[in-house]
């Protein structure tokens, strides 16, 4: 499998497979194909684990594209002005926690399953509610991204605070937990929100410069309403 990122405002994923590699993806993620493509739905993973991508803003029911010759094209494109994140999950080996909504695309050697936080502070108050989303196995896994990706390594002990909808994805070897912002006058004035998402290494974390829920957000209170 061979992939190329084409596109900077809503960028796409194009990918070359040979005959028999396969690529997967949630309803409706595919943009184009060529000839020589066969497409299959089902619950990828079983009934449980579709039930929880559910629960995680996915699609219950997965699109697997298989490739019948050598060098056929399937393309995938983000939803909204943004990027994808290339990540090659074979070289990590403690897997991947993933936001829900990031997840564009995968070989079929990456297994997608439903994550709950371990904190009831930072499922409730999180942004993301209490589910999130685990990566692990072996392949290429594509993440969209909302703006701009940022990528941080922490050291052990590290301590990274981020705020709420920021947050694409981390190793499993970090922490995660919230914490509420200080002092009173911040909190109602500040602008910033009461909590802030506190990351904890060693590990990779991946940030995105954009939180389209908070643009989306803005957009809506410029509308007029009606009188």
């Amino acid at each position: 499998m061979k992939y190329e990122i084409v596109g900077k405002t809503v960028p796409t994923v194009e990918v070359t497979l040979d005959k028999g590699e396969s690529m997967y993806t949630q309803k409706g993620g595919m943009t184009w194909q060529t000839d020589g493509i066969s497409m299959s739905t089902n619950a990828q993973g079983g009934i449980m684990k579709s039930l929880g991508r559910m629960f995680a803003g996915e699609s219950i029911f997965m699109n697997t594209f298989t490739s019948q010759r050598d060098g056929a094209q399937i393309a995938f494109a983000t939803t909204i002005p943004g990027d994808i994140k290339a990540i090659n999950l074979s070289e990590i080996q403690s897997g991947l926690t993933v936001q829900k909504g990031a997840f564009l695309c995968a070989e079929p050697g990456v297994e997608m399953s439903v994550k709950f936080s371990k904190t009831f502070s930072a499922g409730l108050f999180g942004g993301e509610g209490f589910i999130l989303q685990e990566a692990k196995g072996k392949g290429m896994l594509f993440l969209e991204i909302d703006g701009d990706p940022i990528e941080r390594e922490l050291a052990p002990g590290e301590v990274l605070k981020v705020d709420t909808g920021n947050v694409v994805a981390f190793e499993n070897t970090v922490s995660y937990e919230i914490e509420t912002v200080k002092g009173i006058g911040n909190i109602f004035l500040g602008g910033e929100g009461l909590f802030l998402t506190r990351l904890v290494g060693p590990g990779k974390v991946i940030l995105q410069s954009q939180n389209f829920n908070d643009f989306a957000g803005r957009i809506i209170s410029l509308v007029p309403k009606q009188r």
